[in-house]
């Protein structure tokens, strides 16, 4: 009884919810307080498709829905990101029979990766995408390293692993597991010799703690990683991208098949790596995922175009206090050719939490501004003073920074000035507030 009464109020929320434009985790909640163990009493589908990390879980797995929906396989997942234990358990719910059983081929579920053990406590996923462990939300979820042990407890030994080899911690999960499958991507022209950004996650070994090496790097401490001491390495990856030329927006999956780019972003790279690992792995043939994620826009709101005034915008959504997510849009930014400027805004530091702790923006390469395309940087938001701060201690010339409290006051000032490209850099918490003052595009 207590099943069937979970499912009933869990279907009425999510009607309710649906009506008032909220109601993604509640109707969960509610669920999970009638029937505690609801998860293990509903009959799920046979291929359970989870994805975690730090960043580009959704972008991730909207494109994993689209390669198997192309592939003619039906399937359910969070679409709206209320990704923890309440809102995994809406979607079941909300997609099950009042006899709890759930009609789709796959059940795929992006999940918080700090709680994703309490989330698989009474099932846990066929396959287990993990894109990477970066430094996020300090404040809520401390060091990668204590999230990695946290995520540690939803492994379970039938799950099958597809794992971000380029990435020291993150591959660790690997370590002394058989069903493993790892993605990464080979050399290219933008690399450096040293981990860079304004701290060294991968100075260090994770196994070990003796200082790690490095043939080559892609971004901050992603890359071809080798530890001096115990011998923790890049492992061989079983799905590979070469031949990456983020400037004509193209690069190769395992050496047979092109893919275009719509968003040059190496962010982008990795999404689409872990997409295609995870298809293929499911079964998926090469040439359906190739077909679908080839020019893909990603339909989630994290990449907007807008006019303001004469102005052509791009909306570039950077998660707050990540600032690895930051300094990838602002490296996307820098390889603009043309005259531009950028809005930053920080106007609120979290949806979930109220803090006013902004030490995180210290983390950010700011210095990636300086560039002689970029014309004018304005820092916009109730936090336009904390910003203000940081870039004194950038080698950006004040001159070509401006402070403005009120964000409609920085549109007003970008609406005034030319009509160069703009590049907005802010938040999910944020960014209706800039798009409420734009036109859409076309």
């Amino acid at each position: 009884m207590r099943k069937f009464l979970a499912i009933v109020a869990c279907k009425l929320g999510r009607l309710v919810g649906r009506a008032v434009g909220k109601g993604s985790s509640l109707p969960g909640k509610v669920a999970l307080k009638i029937c505690p163990d609801i998860l293990s009493r509903v009959k799920l589908p046979q291929h359970i498709i989870a994805v975690t990390g730090s960043n580009g879980k959704t972008s991730t797995v909207e494109m994993i829905a689209a390669v198997l929906r192309a592939d003619g396989r039906r399937v359910i997942y969070n679409q709206e990101g209320s990704n923890q234990i309440e809102g995994v358990t809406t979607l079941i719910l909300t997609h099950a029979d009042l006899r709890g059983r759930v009609g789709a081929d796959v059940l795929l579920i992006e999940s918080d990766e700090r709680y994703a053990a309490h989330t698989f406590r009474y099932f846990h996923p066929t396959v287990f995408v993990i894109t990477n462990l970066y430094r996020d939300q300090l404040t809520r979820n401390g060091h990668p390293r204590w999230v990695y042990k946290a995520l540690l407890g939803a492994i379970h030994d039938d799950t099958t692993l597809i794992l971000n080899g380029d990435d020291p911690l993150s591959s660790c999960f690997g370590r002394g597991r058989e069903k493993v499958r790892y993605f990464g991507l080979g050399p290219c022209d933008f690399d450096t010799a040293e981990p860079t950004g304004a701290y060294h996650d991968g100075k260090y070994c994770p196994v070990c703690y003796a200082p790690m090496t490095y043939d080559y790097v892609h971004f901050n401490h992603i890359g071809a990683f080798r530890c001096t001491g115990c011998g923790h390495h890049k492992p061989a990856t079983d799905y590979t991208a070469t031949a990456l030329d983020l400037k004509e927006g193209r690069m190769t999956l395992d050496g047979k098949t092109e893919i275009h780019l719509a968003f040059s972003s190496i962010y982008h790279v990795y999404n689409i790596l872990a997409a295609y690992a995870a298809c293929r792995t499911a079964g998926v043939a090469a040439d359906t995922v190739a077909r679908t994620v080839d020019r893909y826009v990603l339909k989630n709101g994290r990449m907007q175009t807008f006019r303001l005034g004469r102005h052509h915008g791009t909306l570039l959504t950077s998660k707050h206090e990540n600032s690895i997510a930051y300094d990838t849009n602002l490296r996307y930014i820098r390889q603009s050719a043309a005259p531009c400027s950028v809005m930053v805004i920080v106007d609120a530091v979290s949806r979930k939490y109220f803090t006013s702790e902004t030490s995180w923006l210290w983390d950010i390469d700011f210095d990636l501004l300086c560039a002689p395309q970029i014309q004018h940087v304005y820092l916009a938001g109730r936090y336009c003073n904390d910003l203000s701060q940081r870039f004194s201690f950038t080698a950006l010339d004040p001159a070509r920074w401006s402070v403005h409290p009120d964000i409609a006051g920085a549109a007003e000032a970008v609406k005034a000035s030319g009509e160069e490209e703009v590049y907005v850099v802010t938040c999910f918490s944020d960014r209706e507030k800039l798009l409420a003052l734009t036109e859409k595009e076309g």
